[in-house]
């Protein structure tokens, strides 16, 4: 009797301590919660993005875990690929259904609705010009592209990673998933992280480039637009867009839907909860779910690097290559444009306005060129659209 009740213990101890995550999990886990970490200090501390940085922090916190995987993601039959498919139904958690809007692309396309609705294309219209600072700033995406083929990734590999450059997460995430599934999680990741990142990777490169004379120069005030041409313009943009590179509408078309929600003044609801309770949930359930896919065992390894470096390098030369636009457009305009303006041609609307806002005042604490800043950024976020569609349709 006395021997059973001691095997009885130990069976059950043992169960508790095969139970406990610590008993489970590799180096893997570790690292990758300490970069979690890492990343939740500068979401928090910092403030760095938080409102991207944080979810996705969490969300690499959660699923790394020791034994956290099988109960918030589920498990996989033995002997079979692990796909997002190939879960086991009854065992299918929380995160893996989170991620399928990933999976079936139904969060970025929502995001650009969000964003759309958030988004006045008035400085856009009102100087046109801003598109080919936008146009320049895609840049990094073309020269990241035949980088990363250099690199030994294949055609439709390169170009997804590519898209990073257009430091537009969602547009990233949607390319990733079309051409290279298995790389979505390393590039979602780079992605966000480099738009959070915008203050520390911008900042530097715009005061390389561009001289305290030119950092002061104020611009003229943006003409007035009106209501009419506010309606038209995501309208005609859709056509257009629509007849000439059918790939890039859902991102695209999401977009003008969601700026028509906020110009034609009719649907006040709809373009409220576009801009704010949609956006808020969408933010958190897509920040979560790429989070939830960068497992140590997937990320830490050396594509993963040559991914991360690629896409930092597209970053920096999307910046360029729209700061040495707009510092030609100054030259021929005869100092009437601030080159500054030009780092704004990236796709992270508003946070790269700021940062033009941000260099600016510190040369001038009175020159504001945020609302100058809003037309290359909002061209920035249709140029990356074009550009993935561009992608998808080559690839």
């Amino acid at each position: 009797m006395q021997s059973n009740l001691l095997i009885d213990v130990g069976g059950i101890f043992s169960n508790l301590w095969k139970s406990m995550g610590v008993s489970q999990g590799g180096w893997q886990n570790y690292v990758m919660l300490a970069i979690s970490f890492v990343l939740m200090f500068l979401a928090i501390v910092k403030k760095y993005e938080p409102m991207l940085l944080l979810p996705i922090a969490f969300g690499m916190f959660l699923i790394n875990l020791p034994g956290a995987e099988s109960i918030l993601w589920g498990t996989y039959p033995e002997g079979v690929e692990h796909t997002y498919e190939a879960v086991e139904p009854a065992s299918r958690g929380l995160l893996w259904y989170l991620y399928y809007g990933v999976d079936k692309v139904i969060y970025p396309p929502l995001i650009f609705l969000g964003i759309g609705a958030m988004t006045d294309f008035g400085p856009l219209i009102a100087n046109p010009k801003s598109m080919l600072i936008g146009a320049a700033a895609q840049l990094g995406i073309f020269v990241a592209l035949f980088g990363g083929i250099l690199l030994g990734f294949s055609g439709a590999e390169a170009a997804a990673i590519a898209i990073i450059g257009g430091a537009d997460g969602p547009t990233a995430i949607y390319v990733s998933k079309m051409l290279a599934e298995n790389l979505v999680p390393i590039i979602a990741i780079a992605a966000y992280s480099y738009m959070a990142l915008i203050p520390v990777i911008q900042k530097p490169i715009m005061r390389l480039l561009t001289t305290k004379k030119e950092r002061m120069i104020r611009m003229k005030p943006l003409r007035q637009v009106s209501k009419v041409e506010k309606i038209i313009f995501p309208i005609a943009v859709t056509l257009v867009v629509g007849l000439l590179l059918p790939d890039a509408i859902p991102l695209l078309g999401m977009l003008m839907l969601g700026n028509l929600f906020r110009e034609s003044g009719v649907v006040e609801r709809l373009s409220s909860q576009a801009q704010n309770g949609l956006m808020n949930t969408i933010t958190i359930f897509l920040g979560i779910a790429v989070g939830c896919k960068a497992k140590g065992d997937i990320f830490l390894t050396t594509d993963t690097l040559s991914v991360i470096l690629i896409g930092v390098v597209a970053f920096y030369l999307g910046t360029i290559g729209g700061l040495l636009m707009a510092k030609l457009m100054c030259k021929l305009t005869h100092g009437q444009i601030n080159p500054l303006i030009g780092s704004a041609g990236v796709s992270a609307v508003p946070m790269a306005a700021r940062i033009s806002e941000d260099v600016g005042r510190e040369a001038d604490p009175s020159n504001h060129l945020l609302m100058h800043a809003m037309g290359p950024n909002v061209a920035g976020v249709i140029g990356s659209a074009l550009a993935a569609g561009v992608l998808l349709a080559c690839f």
